[in-house]
């Protein structure tokens, strides 16, 4: 395994820096929250992370454009259509947990080069977790390989699985509700770092309903360099350059993501749950 790439090494360091610096004061601090048009919300902490993230990208790489989640519509859709590289960041993943006062969110931050992700990172300021996955160089947790699983999941039955329920087509909701093939499921409420501790072992399953390329990116990256296994629903790429919202099914490893795939493929096109 090698190390990370200057200068995203330096990135590293200054994201994590400003996300204990933004983030960390503000929570649970008392914080102005509005709600966007979609439903979901935003917070005074995602515009500082935001502005200070495009700060530290200019510096270390002057001229690349930054897409965010946080910029309007129009912004994003210019970023994407100049068809150059560019670094996409979600500057509060689980924001809705972070203005709760829930412990479990992170900045996350990837780098699209020639339509790939190339490199990703996702730092949880909580438990100062830096996971980073440069393409080729392995997974790192703050800097080093992560630990090994403590137990390698071989059945669905033995899994647990991140599953986000409320995105999910009704059908299949219904049958991981009534029948799920898994040992215990889990959702923690930010994507990012949920794709984070799929890739380093902490859980072995993943689906998600339909998420926005910031939310997949560096976690997808992650995952690959891991040794795990990712498509969407029908079998395409989860990251996409593009604003659309794919679906999400993932595994620790490409056995489990064939079984959990043909099982929900199974469930969704209107096999009865036995």
């Amino acid at each position: 395994m090698r190390p990370i790439a200057e200068p995203h090494a330096q990135l590293l360091h200054r994201l994590r820096d400003l996300a204990r610096e933004e983030l960390l004061p503000r929570f649970p601090a008392r914080l102005s929250v509005s709600e966007k048009s979609d439903g979901s919300l935003v917070t005074s902490a995602d515009h500082a992370v935001d502005a200070r993230f495009r700060q530290v990208a200019g510096a270390l790489f002057p001229g690349m454009h930054v897409l965010s989640e946080e910029q309007p519509r129009e912004e994003q859709e210019a970023v994407l259509a100049r068809g150059e590289d560019f670094w996409l960041v979600d500057p509060l993943d689980g924001t809705t947990n972070f203005a709760g006062g829930m412990p479990f969110f992170a900045v996350s931050a990837a780098l699209i080069r020639d339509g790939r992700v190339e490199f990703g990172a996702t730092y949880d300021p909580i438990r100062d977790e830096m996971f980073s996955a440069q393409r080729s160089r392995g997974l790192l947790l703050n800097g080093e390989r992560p630990p090994p699983r403590r137990f390698e999941a071989e059945r669905l039955e033995q899994c647990i699985a991140l599953v986000d329920f409320k995105r999910l087509p009704p059908i299949l909701a219904q049958a991981l509700a009534r029948q799920a093939p898994y040992r215990s499921q889990r959702n923690l409420g930010a994507c990012a770092l949920e794709w984070a501790w799929l890739a380093a072992g902490r859980a072995d399953l993943y689906l998600h309903g339909g998420q926005a390329l910031w939310d997949c990116a560096a976690g997808a990256r992650m995952l690959a360099e891991s040794g795990g296994h990712l498509t969407d629903l029908d079998g395409g790429p989860v990251f996409r350059r593009s604003l659309s919202k794919p679906s999400a099914v993932a595994a620790s490893s490409r056995t489990l993501h064939e079984r959990w795939l043909r099982w929900l493929d199974e469930k969704r096109r209107g096999c009865a749950p036995t």
